[in-house]
């Protein structure tokens, strides 16, 4: 047991976690997706859960929204639970008008407008990326489920409400694709814990278009990054 994530010892965590942001998510995933899942803890009500996939042990954590709480829950993965592989599955907001609401978008890398790096003390300016063994088994399992994806350059911001209008064109501007609030948190985390992580994000609004989903549909729709995710999480 760490500070912020309880083990049931019938199910610890698995070597390799699927991360949703939303608790709930979580819960909908293992409930659809995973045989036998036990749910392993419920501090904060941030539910973790572990079953199997095609027969391998695979856990599911909430995270929570922000770098802060992503930094939190990975790092007590990484270093206290014996994790070896993250895969957050979250949200974002397309920058461009070829990749659309319900498209599934994937960080090469992170880049960011959060101090998060203080932490690892680097003399200059970080830029975190995803690993490439997942990033390897995610384009596998895209070939062998026929699900797409774009990879590119995302941006994890600090601040969800932004006041300035037309910020995310400057982004946009440098070829950033979307906008999400974890990525390089978990990134930076994995780097440090020499573990993989890779972030994969449906996107849920266009800044583009202005088209936007709901609350509901973000928590239990976006089935198709939740199967590409597990197949990769499996091989």
């Amino acid at each position: 047991m760490s500070l912020h994530i309880a083990v049931d010892h019938r199910a610890p965590v698995a070597e390799s976690v699927l991360m949703p942001g939303d608790p709930l998510r979580a819960q909908f995933i293992a409930e659809n997706f995973l045989d036998n899942p036990i749910r392993y803890s419920e501090i904060r009500n941030m539910y973790g859960y572990t079953g199997t996939y095609k027969g391998v042990p695979v856990s599911v954590q909430g995270s929570g929204m922000g770098m802060p709480s992503m930094g939190i829950y990975s790092w007590e993965l990484y270093n206290e639970h014996g994790v070896e592989n993250i895969i957050r599955i979250g949200t974002a907001g397309s920058f461009r008008e070829d990749i659309n609401v319900g498209e599934i978008v994937v960080g090469l890398a992170a880049s960011t407008d959060s101090n998060f790096q203080h932490a690892f003390d680097v003399p200059g300016q970080y830029s975190p990326c995803c690993s490439y063994p997942l990033l390897n088994k995610l384009q596998e399992a895209g070939r062998e489920t026929g699900i797409p994806f774009t990879a590119g350059n995302i941006v994890s911001c600090d601040v969800f409400y932004e006041t300035t209008e037309d910020w995310w064109k400057r982004w946009a501007r440098m070829g950033v694709m979307a906008v999400e609030m974890e990525a390089a948190a978990l990134y930076m985390n994995a780097a440090y814990c020499r573990k993989n992580a890779l972030a994969i994000m449906t996107i849920s609004d266009s800044f583009v278009t202005g088209e936007k989903t709901t609350a509901e549909e973000r928590q239990t729709t976006f089935t198709d990054m939740m199967k590409l995710a597990l197949e990769a999480a499996v091989k």
